[in-house]
């Protein structure tokens, strides 16, 4: 028997769900230097405790979930740093007890406040983010199924066993790797996940594939608590939630990005954040149909603190 899908647990007492900003944005404004192929992952080998307080900060602004640092930690990543597997494992579980412990301090002090103890959602990146090249936003690898499963399999299994309360298979841009996932999740029969893809258009995922063909795919799946879009402009992450929402009776989430543009040759991001304050454009992605609302690139604590007080 399955345990109570984690998700719906928020959703019971809360109409929406607030997922924390980005790791990243926060990690460097605290001047760690991420230009690196290991990303916020490098900073788990520099300064841990760093992490930790990010993640404390976001449950402060009122999180009700956090996404783990394990994003662009693998077993191929850090292999290539001269780390055993073993060393690699043991890694990517302490990005789960980095986030677990945040969370238990936080509930420590705010238990008698909040409705619902805070989620830890283990961060599950492409096979993209790996590569390092940008390959996220794009979703054509050329490999095999068996490849992803095997490359995505250890992780999965190190996140489980930390104690992490789901997965989060984020800024996913394959339609294979969609497959691939979902299957790959059937081998740990008690955790829930869910996915976010990012996007082409509004209606289709980086790939080219329909974001209703992701949908369909992902229906029947019981252990998928939720599904949506990450690190994609406010708008068109907009525009994707309405697309999703007629396709599914899950949960739908949206995280989208401050509104600039990344560009993967220089590893740098150009134009401006939207116009539009994040806590007002949220009131278009709650009316689109999305329960659960959230930041990915360049946004802050004080984005998701302006979410909080909006939808609190």
């Amino acid at each position: 028997m399955m345990n109570m899908d984690p998700v719906k647990q928020i959703l019971e007492q809360n109409s929406v769900m607030i997922l924390d900003g980005a790791l990243a944005t926060e990690l460097e404004a605290y001047g760690y230097d991420l230009d690196d192929p290991l990303w916020s992952a490098k900073v788990l080998l520099e300064n841990p405790e760093a992490i930790k307080e990010v993640h404390k900060e976001y449950f402060k602004m009122g999180a009700d979930c956090s996404i783990t640092s394990s994003y662009q930690s693998t077993i191929a990543g850090f292999a290539e740093r001269g780390f055993s597997e073993e060393q690699s494992i043991s890694l990517i579980k302490k990005t789960v007890e980095l986030a677990r412990s945040a969370r238990d301090e936080y509930w420590e002090e705010a238990s008698s406040v909040r409705k619902v103890k805070p989620l830890v959602a283990a961060s599950i990146g492409p096979y993209g983010a790996y590569l390092a090249d940008g390959s996220e936003y794009i979703g054509k690898y050329g490999v095999t199924d068996q490849q992803l499963m095997d490359f995505h399999r250890p992780r999965m299994k190190a996140l489980v066993e930390a104690g992490a309360d789901l997965l989060a298979m984020e800024t996913i841009p394959s339609y294979q790797e969609v497959r691939v996932l979902a299957a790959l999740l059937r081998e740990f029969p008690e955790s829930y996940a869910w996915m976010s893809f990012t996007l082409k258009g509004g209606d289709t995922i980086s790939d080219g594939t329909a974001l209703r063909s992701c949908a369909e795919e992902l229906n029947d799946n019981k252990q998928i608590a939720a599904i949506g879009v990450n690190c994609a402009p406010m708008e068109r992450a907009a525009n994707a939630v309405a697309v999703l929402k007629e396709h599914t009776d899950k949960p739908v989430l949206i995280y989208p990005n401050s509104g600039e543009t990344y560009d993967p040759d220089s590893n740098t991001w150009h134009g401006e954040g939207s116009t539009v304050c994040f806590d007002d454009a949220s009131e278009r992605w709650i009316d689109k149909g999305a329960s659960i609302i959230g930041g990915c690139c360049r946004t802050t604590p004080e984005h998701i603190r302006g979410l909080a007080l909006k939808w609190k």
